[in-house]
């Protein structure tokens, strides 16, 4: 029975496909044992958002999309009129309370004033009362002298009379005097009170000066809230505001982007973890770029997988339990090593692929 011819050329294919399948899976194998690799990966900057803290109507946009600007840049404004209207109505409160206080310190001024006056009445009443008392000694002494002398008559009813007279007179010069100290110490009790009133008064207009002035300085400051500038650096991007536009405090407008920092964020897979490290080098390739390599590292690894930070998290306590592998957001941080002309060139959200270098 003839045999039939082998096919040397089949043969010699099939071996060369087996030498180079085992070539690529060894070097496939001995690469992973190296490198960690994905392609569930995204640039990322910082996105500030352009957000007013006073109301009103948009006066004058000053950029467009895509413009950019730097760090103090005026974006926009809010028309001021109402708030200049506050400053002025501020300054016009604390001008009130400043002369309220002067007021107040003049009336305590016065007062302290009226009481050196009254203290030195009642030093001048208790002068006069001890010297009527005197007086009053002398005309009772006189008085007892002559009593005696007229009983034994040896003076006249006149001379009697006029020594009764003369005590008697002195007695009622020091009860008046008396009256007038008691008067004079009663005046200063009510001059005191009302300086007690001038000074709790003056304290009120010192805190209302102090109100006023921080109003002032809101009324002020929300009034410099009415120019928004550029707090970074960066790319100005969905600008949907017009003139005549009515803006809320709180109320997101749009974005700058900061170039000043770059960094990707990519998802591994949990079984991909075991010998990542912080520090470890990373190659960046971007698909917008296919032609340009970027040079980062790991820098961090998130405390959570993604589906946590998700808005409706998967519990799997609930249902029927299907284990899926968990991906994980892992920072990563270009150097500076890169040329920064080319990292210009990188905006956030755009797919990259990523080879850490684990050995």
């Amino acid at each position: 029975m003839e045999k039939k011819p082998s096919n040397k050329k089949f043969i010699i294919v099939l071996g060369t496909l087996v030498i180079l399948g085992s070539v690529y899976g060894i070097f496939k194998y001995m690469h992973a044992q190296a490198h960690e690799e994905t392609d569930d990966a995204q640039i990322e900057k910082n996105m500030n958002p352009i957000i007013p803290r006073v109301s009103g109507y948009v006066a004058k946009v000053y950029v467009k999309d895509n413009d950019f600007v730097k760090k103090g840049d005026t974006l926009f404004v809010i028309d001021n009129k109402d708030y200049l209207v506050r400053v002025e109505e501020a300054k016009a409160a604390l001008a009130s309370a400043e002369s309220a206080f002067e007021v107040s310190k003049a009336d305590v001024s016065a007062s302290a004033a009226n009481i050196s006056i009254s203290d030195a009445t009642i030093q001048s009443n208790v002068g006069n009362i001890d010297a009527a008392k005197i007086r009053l000694g002398r005309a009772q002494n006189d008085f007892e002298r002559y009593e005696n002398l007229y009983k034994n008559h040896s003076i006249t009813k006149q001379q009697y009379e006029q020594a009764l007279a003369a005590k008697q007179e002195a007695e009622k010069q020091v009860e008046v005097l008396q009256q007038q100290r008691n008067a004079s110490a009663h005046q200063r009790e009510a001059v005191v009170s009302k300086t007690n009133v001038a000074n709790k008064q003056t304290s009120v207009a010192a805190a209302n000066i102090k109100k006023a002035q921080a109003s002032l300085e809101a009324a002020e400051l929300n009034l410099s809230y009415t120019v928004i500038t550029a707090a970074v650096d960066g790319q100005v991007s969905n600008i949907d505001i017009q003139p005549g536009q009515m803006v809320q405090p709180g109320q997101s407008l749009f974005y700058i982007i900061n170039n000043q920092e770059t960094w990707v964020v990519a998802n591994f897979k949990e079984t991909q973890l075991n010998k990542m490290r912080e520090g470890q080098k990373v190659i960046i390739a971007v698909d917008a770029y296919p032609d340009i390599k970027f040079e980062g590292e790991v820098n961090s690894f998130s405390p959570a997988t993604g589906a946590r930070f998700s808005i409706l998290p998967p519990d799997n306590a609930t249902g029927n339990f299907v284990k899926t592998i968990q991906r994980l957001p892992v920072k990563i941080k270009l150097t500076p090593n890169n040329d920064p002309e080319k990292v210009k060139l990188l905006r956030p959200g755009m797919n990259v692929e990523v080879d850490v270098h684990v050995k």
